[in-house]
């Protein structure tokens, strides 16, 4: 795995407070727990209210963890002065998110001057150990001159 050098000496600052305004990360119970240079680790307790019909953790939300991750991992690397959305992801389903946990680890894969590529994976742990439940490949658009902030709504 290459090393990645961040374009700003704070980026993990800046990363964790940009994860903190993300309301639907607070939402669904969500919390950063790595943060270094192009790789980025989200955790997810289980909660009943974010499994489907039979228990597990629902797709949609393994998605949502596994894309953060992803843009998460490519935003460290970015200057102060940028931001960074997704501009597609895919996502594998592996087997039933079910753990005590979800744990998504994202890292890129390719810097580019407009896009980044970043992959997850998605791992249910439990106490005997973990599975891993998903595999993300995304696509990132850099928002050059864009801090990242809230945006008014119009």
């Amino acid at each position: 795995m290459a090393a990645f050098q961040p374009q700003d000496p704070d980026f993990a600052t800046r990363v964790r407070d940009s994860f903190a305004r993300q309301k639907a990360m607070a939402y669904i119970g969500a919390q950063l727990c790595a943060v270094a240079p192009g790789r980025i680790e989200i955790a997810l307790p289980y909660r009943p209210e974010l499994t489907q019909q039979h228990g597990f953790i629902h797709g949609g939300i393994v998605g949502m963890i596994a894309d953060n991750a992803c843009g998460y991992a490519a935003f460290s690397l970015l200057p102060a002065t940028a931001s960074i959305v997704t501009a597609e992801y895919k996502l594998n389903l592996l087997a039933p998110a079910a753990g005590e946990r979800l744990i998504a680890q994202g890292m890129v894969l390719r810097p580019g001057r407009s896009l980044v590529v970043a992959q997850a994976e998605v791992r249910a742990v439990t106490a005997g150990g973990g599975t891993q439940v998903a595999a993300a490949l995304a696509t990132l658009m850099i928002l050059r001159d864009r801090e990242d902030a809230p945006r008014p709504l119009a």
